[in-house]
């Protein structure tokens, strides 16, 4: 009966020194890794410029302030695909990305950027076909906003540059 009182405080105590964020192996691992250049910082990198996986496409462009315009291109052919075009601010490791009416906030890992795996269905008028703007994945290829500005819908709008 004893042993009850000493186990339940015992068990507690277990659960109330969990490790600080900055000691665990995973959050060292991660801080060597950028110091030694092999990982991008994400709050050091830019948010700008081009990004592509396959045949997905983003343009980030530094716009007004903190704001940026974005765009999005992903085209499998055929009918199948998504063109939109908006702002984005950065917060952080997030990204708020307006365009139009289609609010979301996608993930930004420095090297890397995510869309949200559920979309708001109002992004679903973006897209014809069976396409989709969740989940989309891209990585960094240039910080040139000149090379950004040039991505282009399918009907030959300029996603990124302003005024289009």
């Amino acid at each position: 009966m004893r042993a009850a009182p000493a186990l339940a405080l015992l068990l507690a105590a277990c659960g109330s020194q969990p490790h600080a964020a900055q000691d665990t192996p995973g959050v060292r691992l991660e801080a060597a890794a950028v110091q030694a250049g092999l990982v991008t910082d994400p709050a050091k990198a830019s948010l700008a410029g081009s990004w592509a996986r396959d045949t997905d496409r983003v343009c980030v462009v530094a716009d007004q302030g903190d704001t940026f315009r974005i765009g999005a291109l992903i085209d499998y052919g055929e009918g199948q695909g998504c063109a939109a075009s908006g702002t984005a601010q950065r917060r952080g490791d997030r990204v708020a990305v307006t365009f139009g009416a289609c609010r979301f906030t996608a993930q930004f890992e420095g090297d890397r950027i995510v869309f949200p795996a559920e979309m708001p269905s109002v992004c679903d008028r973006l897209c014809t076909g069976r396409a989709s703007l969740a989940a989309l994945t891209v990585d960094h290829l240039s910080a040139s906003a000149s090379e950004a500005e040039t991505l282009r819908a399918p009907s030959g709008k300029l996603l990124c540059l302003a005024g289009e």
